[in-house]
């Protein structure tokens, strides 16, 4: 992959305090030889269904049409407030990849704990339209990927392109640095 190659990470932080019901998301647009190339934030509700809306937010906010790839942290952030891959990859136009990094036997049964009537069927119906989950080795680490908008092949080698070291893909790594530090200052102005 030539070095000018642009991602945008997407991170979310979130520190657990219970005066605060927002989650902080940070958008990283870094090239493929880990020169970081922009930033933005925004939030969603802890456990609402609006951090599809903040991801698209952050895509438009960025305004960036020679981002090639939009690279998520995670597919249920801020407790199960779900992403709709395919929506965020028709508004954003280009390829969609989560990438997590935890094994996992899904997310069903925790829904059906944490949830009931409208909300539950709202969050299992995003939930099962993702794409399915695949294990990927990089760097001798292994990750969960999910793709709209490209073969798994070609999303399998857009994250290795992306990972210099260890397991977690550049985007992904500065977008989580900046979603910590921006929810750290919003708590302590708070």
């Amino acid at each position: 992959m030539k070095s000018g190659v642009r991602a945008l990470g997407i991170a979310e932080s979130y520190r657990g305090d219970r005066d605060c019901d927002r989650s902080t998301f940070a958008g990283a647009v870094v090239r493929a030889d880990r020169v970081i190339d922009g930033l933005a934030y925004d939030s969603c509700r802890i456990g609402g269904t609006d951090a599809t809306d903040a991801v698209v937010s952050l895509v438009d906010e960025l305004g960036r049409p020679d981002v090639r790839y939009v690279l998520l942290g995670a597919v249920a952030p801020a407790w199960y407030n779900l992403l709709d891959l395919s929506r965020i990859h028709e508004a954003a136009d280009r390829p969609v990849l989560a990438v997590t990094f935890e094994a996992s036997p899904g997310l069903e049964s925790g829904l059906r704990e944490a949830f009931s009537g409208d909300q539950l069927a709202q969050r299992l119906e995003t939930y099962r339209r993702l794409p399915e989950r695949r294990a990927l080795s990089v760097n001798d680490e292994t990750v969960h990927l999910r793709c709209v908008g490209l073969s798994v092949d070609d999303a399998s080698a857009v994250v290795r392109a992306f990972t210099p070291t260890g397991g977690r893909p550049e985007p992904l790594r500065v977008a989580r640095l900046a979603a910590r530090a921006a929810d750290s200052w919003r708590r302590d102005r708070d």
